[in-house]
């Protein structure tokens, strides 16, 4: 099972949702659908040029089934075939198979399999089980700063660092890393405005504030967060449209009937799908399962 991750054409309204506004209503199986489907486009040029993120796919597929109440849309065992199929020798998973083992696919594959509860095939049937998994993810740590790179070629990101402890606490091996040292990091690319950067003095970006935020809570750490700063950096990214930008002069994302795109008149993919029905949800949204806001 591995979704296409680029852009596809979205449907129309589908049921309503008690007394909203017709223009409001969530086309609920329209938006199953047309996850469905992204596996079934092989015939497409996106398809193809969009495998090098083929497990994040099926992740941000997967995640939004799961919140719009519909976690057995995808086939169980095909999925779990193919994550296992992206797994190297070195416990990392790549994008695809033949593709390079990195941070970020090796979060989506632990995460995919945490979601249809089968971690335990990591020890049956993948390479080295959880332990060299996690091995895997420990050895980018950069001892010495706290900062994880995202493969063996040295790229640090906060994207990395947050998807490291993601994954380890999933599995239960935050042990294997120096946590101290990476909530120390994460300190160091706060800024003044509250918001977090990519690395030291970078820029604040809403991307890199859920990153190190999230990392943070995973450490137990929030305590270091300036949350008076940060909620008002936050509130100031709704634009007069409503939608939100990531960071101050950017458009807004938004989304779309049948595959949600980042703005009116985009194409849908399967990356703003989720992240829009996640935001909806954290808005209480009605028919959608709750995501922790944490």
């Amino acid at each position: 099972m591995s979704l296409v991750s680029g852009p596809g054409k979205g449907g129309t309204v589908g049921e309503g949702h008690g007394d909203l506004p017709d223009h409001q209503h969530l086309a609920v199986d329209n938006h199953v659908k047309y996850i469905q489907s992204l596996d079934k486009r092989k015939d497409e040029l996106e398809y193809w040029l969009t495998e090098h993120l083929r497990l994040n796919g099926v992740y941000w597929g997967l995640t939004a089934l799961h919140l719009l109440g519909r976690p057995d849309a995808l086939p169980r065992n095909e999925t779990i075939e193919f994550v296992l199929s992206c797994q190297h020798q070195n416990g990392g998973f790549g994008a695809a198979p033949g593709h390079d083992a990195h941070m970020l696919y090796t979060v989506s594959a632990v995460q995919i399999l945490t979601m249809v509860d089968a971690l335990d095939e990591l020890e049956t049937r993948g390479n080295g089980g959880k332990e060299r998994a996690g091995k895997f993810i420990a050895n980018l740590q950069n001892r010495a700063d706290g900062s994880f790179a995202g493969d063996e070629w040295g790229e640090t990101d906060t994207r990395f660092l947050y998807g490291a402890l993601n994954a380890l606490s999933l599995m239960d091996l935050l042990s294997l890393v120096d946590l101290a040292k990476a909530v120390e990091y994460v300190h160091t690319c706060a800024n003044f405005d509250g918001g977090y950067g990519v690395s030291p003095g970078a820029e604040s970006h809403a991307g890199q504030i859920f990153t190190c935020v999230g990392a943070l809570a995973i450490a137990n750490r929030l305590d270091l967060v300036d949350r008076d700063r940060l909620g008002g950096w936050l509130s100031e990214r709704q634009l007069e449209s409503g939608g939100l930008n990531g960071r101050p002069e950017k458009l807004e994302d938004d989304t779309e009937m049948g595959g949600i795109a980042d703005r009116p008149g985009d194409m849908v993919d399967v990356f703003h799908t989720v992240f829009g029905i996640a935001g909806l949800s954290l808005l209480g949204f009605p028919g959608l399962e709750s995501v922790d806001a944490v």
